[in-house]
């Protein structure tokens, strides 16, 4: 285990660039298993992908120098996958099954690049876009919310003295290890780190990962974080994400086509995976309508990851499907991963204990959760709202719908359409921190 100094690195730093993108396994799992499928079957769909900052009172284009941004996107395109590392991508098994990626698939990582990206500033706000094949702009998704969010916490930390960010990291220590504490509690706790791409810093999201190896022991599953996973000898976690039904609904040549976008992809994801892998994620254009027309074969699938519903809310109505489809939920698996924090776990594992598995993936609010260390009683340390999205697919707009109305995003028109072709039952806005 590395043991870092982080004030004192943070102090000390002074050179031209401190790369925030090291490796390009710094990355979310699912984007690999969700590259191989795309290269394999959508290899010559072109997408864009768009960095949206929910969080609109954070002017970032103010915050962070857009010479550093370039900088470090830049640097991101510079970074290639080590032979190391290809060679514990082919011959580490994942979720129980050996070779998980193809030799051809290994074979095609060791030239790839991150593809070019266009960025300007408008109203206080960065504009930052990655316009490609398919195959190449996905991976832009997770070392692009790293860089700015890193920037961001390098910018608020800027011109703090060495006592102070010392104060301010072991209060964050504490904080952390106070909510490593309370989850001891939960006997049965089956929890993952899905924090990289809000993380406050790549050293910061280690150390909270090998807190919580140390403090959580078999209870603490893995890491969405391939990198981290393979540095800690831990299990690399994740499936799909909301970018697949979104790209083939954009696809689609008519409603009904849209309308069964969300299965034709996880048909195509059965036939490439199995087992743990078969998590549905049901909300990208609404859970309710999801389940409403989802077909059978769905129900002998692992489980599903709720997403933005809360997260009660969307357990129990995905309990009373599978029962409605003649399953036990107590054989399935439930994935909760949505805004969670050691609040939320509690109260979530305690409502459905010894009614169905559960499983928790933290995110934001472990590897970003500076509220009230700043000795200096600032807010820019203060995690937002930040995701890159796919925004068209072969120059079609793309559309997310979400459970919040908040969280939705596309073209004003087509977010409209869609509505009308899956409906606005079960929808309900919340707030959104994270």
């Amino acid at each position: 285990m590395t043991v870092t100094d982080i004030a004192t690195r943070t102090y000390d730093h002074g050179w031209r660039l401190d790369p925030i993108v090291r490796s390009l396994l710094d990355t979310d799992f699912y984007k690999l298993l969700m590259l191989q499928m795309i290269r394999h079957l959508h290899g010559d769909v072109e997408a864009t992908f768009s960095l949206i900052n929910r969080s609109k009172s954070v002017r970032l284009a103010e915050v962070i120098d857009e010479r550093e941004l370039r900088e470090q996107l830049d640097h991101a395109r510079a970074v290639r996958f080590s032979k190391k590392e290809l060679i514990w991508l082919a011959g580490n098994s994942f979720y129980g099954r050996e070779r998980m990626f193809a030799p051809d698939f290994i074979a095609w990582l060791a030239d790839f690049q991150l593809p070019e990206y266009e960025l300007r500033t408008v109203d206080g706000q960065f504009e930052l876009t990655f316009a490609g094949p398919w195959t190449h702009t996905t991976m832009w998704e997770i070392p692009a919310l790293t860089i700015v969010n890193e920037l961001r916490s390098r910018a608020a930390l800027k011109g703090k003295g060495r006592f102070e960010l010392d104060i301010l990291y072991a209060r964050a220590k504490a904080k952390l290890w106070d909510k490593v504490e309370r989850l001891r509690d939960l006997p049965d706790l089956v929890l993952s780190d899905f924090g990289t791409r809000r993380r406050h810093g790549f050293l910061w999201q280690r150390w909270c990962v090998e807190a919580l190896k140390e403090g959580l022991g078999s209870r603490f599953i893995g890491s969405s974080n391939v990198l981290l996973a393979m540095d800690n000898d831990l299990e690399a976690i994740g499936t799909n994400a909301h970018e697949l039904p979104m790209v083939l609904a954009a696809l689609a040549d008519d409603d009904a086509g849209v309308a069964s976008a969300p299965y034709r992809v996880l048909a195509e994801w059965q036939a490439h995976y199995d087992g743990n892998l078969r998590i549905a994620l049901p909300d990208a254009f609404g859970t309710t309508a999801f389940l409403r027309d989802a077909p059978d074969w769905l129900a002998d699938w692992t489980g599903f990851r709720p997403d933005s519903m809360p997260p009660i809310a969307g357990g129990e109505q995905i309990i009373a499907w599978w029962q409605a489809q003649g399953r036990d939920p107590r054989r399935k698996l439930l994935v909760f991963s949505d805004g969670m924090d050691v609040n939320t776990i509690t109260e979530t594992y305690r409502h459905f204990h010894g009614r169905v598995r559960m499983s928790f993936g933290w995110g934001t609010n472990l590897t970003n959760d500076f509220r009230g260390c700043d000795p200096g009683d600032g807010h820019g340390l203060e995690p937002i709202s930040l995701v890159a999205k796919v925004t068209r697919a072969n120059g079609r707009p793309a559309v997310k719908l979400s459970d919040n109305p908040a969280k939705a995003t596309g073209d004003p028109a087509e977010i409209a359409r869609y509505l009308r072709i899956f409906g606005d039952v079960g929808r309900s806005e919340q707030a959104v921190s994270v």
